[in-house]
């Protein structure tokens, strides 16, 4: 979803027809200023729609919001860390709290996630990255999180990336049938993966012209033997392991030969993060 129409389209969700409290308690001319608070240690994301969304709000208001960034996205910060401050229309600022704040704190959340993940993989060259396992309408912020915390982009949908799967080929009879017919209908600039849950999988993978093969849901001796007869058969092909991903499990396989090591839990595991707007005193 386009940034903009997410941001008119949550602000349309929270305020409605009108802030009752607000516009009953704060004058329309009231300006203000104050901060976002680090309430635990983290790795700061979403700036940019905190800042769209106490932009709008100020705008049903005919005023403005300055949102200055004091920490960018990507920044590691500990408990009590001011990471932004805010200035211009106090109805703005009150009114766009939360949708700001809901923002900063989910995608903080992954971004300090991916983190963790990502250190368990330092000391080798595996790329760790997503999958499509992401909020409906939210994945262009949530995978935005994920690169802010280290982490690497798998295709972003269906449409950008070919990846035959147990029902592709389930419903074409076969693999290396999946793969013709894949590579006969992409042009030739279009990486081809296919998936292998087993050791013969593997094997029939590599007697396919497949650039990438995804080693799906298997144990440690049985991915590292994958691992091995894929690097003697076809050297440079690219290979994703991926199912039961941990930053525990990343330490011990990160070693094994693997290019890319992808989790649906980079996302969906993250815990959103604590943050808070407090204004100063007038």
């Amino acid at each position: 979803m386009d940034l903009n129409d997410f941001v008119a389209r949550t602000l349309t969700e929270d305020i409605g027809p009108g802030d009752r409290t607000t516009e009953a308690v704060i004058p329309v001319e009231a300006a203000g200023s104050g901060y976002v608070l680090a309430k635990s240690d983290l790795v700061v994301c979403g700036h940019e729609p905190a800042r769209k969304l106490l932009a709008g709000a100020a705008a049903r208001y005919d005023g403005e919001v300055l949102y200055d960034i004091v920490h960018p996205d990507g920044t590691e910060v500990s408990a009590g860390t001011v990471i932004a401050r805010v200035r211009g229309s106090l109805r703005g600022i009150i009114v766009g709290e939360r949708p700001a704040l809901n923002c900063l704190m989910k995608m903080s959340g992954i971004a300090t996630n991916v983190r963790t993940w990502v250190k368990a993989a330092e000391g080798s060259s595996v790329r760790i990255a997503d999958t499509r396992k992401t909020t409906p309408l939210w994945r262009s912020l949530e995978k935005y999180a994920v690169t802010c915390g280290g982490g690497h982009n798998h295709r972003h949908a269906l449409y950008d990336g070919v990846m035959v799967k147990d029902n592709h080929i389930y419903a074409t009879g076969s693999l290396k049938e999946a793969v013709r017919r894949a590579r006969e209908a992409n042009h030739h600039l279009i990486r081809i993966e296919v998936e292998a849950r087993t050791l013969d999988e593997v094997d029939e993978a590599l007697d396919t012209d497949a650039d990438v093969i995804l080693l799906d849901n298997l144990d440690d001796p049985t991915l590292q033997e994958a691992v091995r007869r894929c690097r003697e058969r076809r050297p440079h092909v690219v290979l994703e392991a991926s199912g039961n991903i941990s930053p525990e499990r990343i330490a011990r396989i990160k070693h094994f030969g693997l290019d890319v090591i992808s989790a649906g839990g980079l996302i969906h595991q993250a815990t959103w993060v604590d943050l808070s707007l407090k204004l100063d005193r007038r």
